[in-house]
C-alpha cells in the first residue's frame, strides 16, 4: 500500500481541523432558557412584584395578584412596617417564589423606615433623623459599600428567619446595581446566599459604561434572567396598559425579568405615595386584565419564576 505523501497528510489535517471548527461553531452553549427546559426561540416572562412589605395595601395586592393573576415573583422589603405580614403569607405558601428586595433608601415623605442591621454597625447608612436616606445618591455620598453590605445580610438572614423560601435578590431603587463598588458588594451577597439575581441587561451596562458587569456574575456562577426592562419605565405612567401590551408583544427570545409595583388604591397608601395611581393600574393590567392575558397567550409567552432559576444556578459548582 502506498504512502500517503506530507502534503496529503496536512491536507487531511487541515480538512479535520476545519470540520471540528465548524462543528464548535455550530454548537453553542445552551442558552438559559434552554437550560431551563424550554426551547431556543421560548419568550420566557418573569413578572416581579416589587414592594411587598412595604405597606397592607402593597401586600394585599401582591397576594392577589399572585394567586389569581400573571405575577410570578414578589420581592420582600424587609426594614418596612408590614414585612410580618407578607412575611406569614411566604412562610404558608412555600410553593409561591418570594426574593428579597435590598433596601438601602426610604424615599417617601411621611412614611419612612430604618435599618435591619444594628445602627452602630452602619451609621452611613441612616439620615438624621435615623431614617435610611431618601435618595440613592445621598446612600453614595453617606455610606460605605461594607455597610450595604452588613445591611443587605441582616435583611436576607431577616427573611430566612421568618420562614420565606428566599429565591432571589434584586435592589430597591437600584441602589446595589448603579455604582460597580456597590454592585461588587450584591455579587458577594448573591454568592453567599447563593441566589440568582436581577441584573440590567448588557444594553444598558454599556451604556452604564460598566460592559464586564453580567461576565463578573456569571464567572461567579450566579444567573439572571438575559433582559430586563428598566430604561423603559420613563413612558410607563403615561398609560400602564399600553405600555405594558407594547413590551410584550415585543419581547425577544429568551428569559425576560420585568416588575412591577402593585397596590389596592386604599386610604392607606394615597398619602404614601404619589405614584398610587400607577401601582393600581399595574396591579389591575396584571391581575384582571383580559387583554393582557389573551396576549400573553397568542405571543406563546411562558411565564416562569426565580426559583427555577435558584435550583438550576445551586447545581453548579461555580456558585459553591
Amino acid at each position: 500500500m502506498p504512502m500517503k505523501s506530507p502534503l496529503c497528510v496536512l491536507t487531511n489535517r487541515v480538512a479535520m481541523a476545519t470540520l471540528l471548527l465548524t462543528i464548535a461553531m455550530n454548537t453553542s452553549a445552551a442558552t438559559l432558557a434552554e437550560k431551563l427546559g424550554y426551547g431556543p426561540d421560548d419568550k420566557c416572562l418573569i413578572i416581579n412584584g416589587d414592594d411587598a412589605g412595604m405597606c397592607h395595601a402593597a401586600n394585599t395586592a401582591t397576594i392577589e395578584s399572585l394567586q389569581k393573576g400573571l405575577m410570578t415573583t414578589a420581592t420582600i422589603m424587609t426594614p418596612c412596617p408590614w414585612f410580618s405580614e407578607i412575611a406569614e403569607f411566604a412562610k404558608k405558601n412555600p410553593q409561591i417564589d418570594f426574593g428579597v428586595h435590598l433596601t438601602h433608601t426610604a424615599e417617601w415623605k411621611y412614611y419612612r423606615w430604618g435599618t435591619v442591621a444594628s445602627r452602630d454597625r452602619v451609621p452611613g447608612l441612616l439620615d438624621a433623623d435615623g431614617y435610611l436616606w431618601r435618595s440613592v445618591e445621598q446612600v453614595y455620598a453617606n455610606a460605605k459599600p461594607q455597610e450595604a453590605y452588613i445591611e443587605g445580610k441582616a435583611q436576607i438572614d431577616k427573611a430566612l428567619a421568618a420562614g420565606v423560601d428566599v429565591t432571589h435578590i434584586d435592589s430597591h431603587m437600584g441602589t446595589m446595581q448603579l455604582r460597580p463598588d456597590f454592585l461588587d458588594i450584591y455579587l458577594q451577597l448573591a454568592v453567599e446566599f447563593k441566589l440568582p439575581a436581577r441584573m440590567a441587561s448588557q444594553d444598558t451596562f454599556v451604556r452604564f459604561g460598566q460592559p464586564e458587569m453580567r461576565d463578573k456574575f456569571t464567572a461567579k456562577g450566579i444567573l439572571f434572567p438575559d433582559y430586563f426592562v428598566y430604561e423603559e419605565l420613563k413612558d410607563e405612567s403615561k398609560d400602564v396598559k399600553q405600555f405594558w401590551m407594547k413590551i410584550l408583544a415585543n419581547l425577544k427570545p429568551g428569559v425576560t425579568d420585568l416588575y412591577i409595583h402593585a397596590a389596592h388604591p386604599t386610604d392607606e397608601i394615597k398619602p404614601i405615595s404619589g405614584s398610587w395611581p400607577t401601582r393600581a393600574a399595574e396591579f389591575e393590567t396584571f391581575t384582571n386584565d383580559p387583554d393582557v392575558r389573551r396576549l400573553i397567550s397568542d405571543q406563546k409567552i411562558i411565564r416562569v419564576g426565580y426559583r427555577a432559576l435558584r435550583e438550576l444556578q445551586r447545581k453548579s459548582k461555580t456558585s459553591e
